[in-house]
């Protein structure tokens, strides 16, 4: 069992560390906010990974049936969110809420939460990571009455909550040696990488449906 739960700890470490929409959103957010804003925009995507691996424990099969039925519709779903959010994070001021009041800090914080928890579900990628890194460590699918499920869940929380921990203090520390234009700078060229990424899956969802819909005639 502690086996087990040491894989879901890796799990959820290796799961958050890969280089897409959610790494470069955590990194803009480290270094334009500080390690507040970047940590819970990471426990935004800790959430996704949490329930991305209830699915991969109890019903791998059944969702990877469903992805595969409806791939085109969820790559141009999670393009067009994603292209959307790029945009909004390349064209916005990240200095502009510096002097509002305190009480304004926590609705930041709830904002950059969501904005990660949208951009995590719509990315079809994550989905894979995660089924592949069950496969992969030897887990699931499990029964529901199986009293390991929760432990390794629970595991996997912590290495996805421990990662983004450190990486965004680490990145919070970087910051103080930025300028406010290299910070602004630095908005705008992850934005436009993140809009890169989701006009690429909308350009892959397009494709698959224009040419799945051909051999259909």
């Amino acid at each position: 069992m502690l086996l087990d739960i040491a894989k879901g700890f890796v799990i959820g470490i290796c799961a958050s560390a890969p280089i897409g929409p959610i790494a470069i959103l955590v990194i803009q957010k480290s270094l334009s906010k500080g390690h507040k804003a970047g940590f819970i925009t990471g426990m935004g995507a800790c959430v996704v990974d949490t329930v991305f691996s209830i699915i991969a424990i109890f019903a791998l099969a059944a969702a990877q049936k469903l992805i595969d039925e409806h791939r085109e519709l969820i790559l141009l779903a999670g393009g067009l969110v994603i292209t959307i959010l790029g945009w909004s994070m390349s064209t916005s001021d990240p200095f502009r809420k510096v002097k509002s009041k305190e009480s304004s800090s926590s609705a930041v914080s709830v904002k950059d939460f969501l904005q990660a928890v949208a951009m995590g579900l719509s990315n079809p990628g994550a989905i894979f990571v995660i089924f592949a890194l069950f496969a992969f460590f030897g887990i699931g699918p499990l029964d529901r009455s199986d009293w390991r499920v929760a432990p390794i869940i629970i595991a996997v929380s912590l290495g996805a909550t421990f990662y983004w921990f450190i990486t965004t203090w680490l990145l919070s520390r970087f910051r103080k040696k930025f300028r406010l234009r290299t910070i602004i700078w630095i908005n705008r060229i992850t934005g436009a990488i993140i809009i890169i990424i989701g006009l690429v899956l909308l350009g892959e969802g397009l494709f698959r449906m224009i040419f799945q819909g051909a051999e259909l005639f």
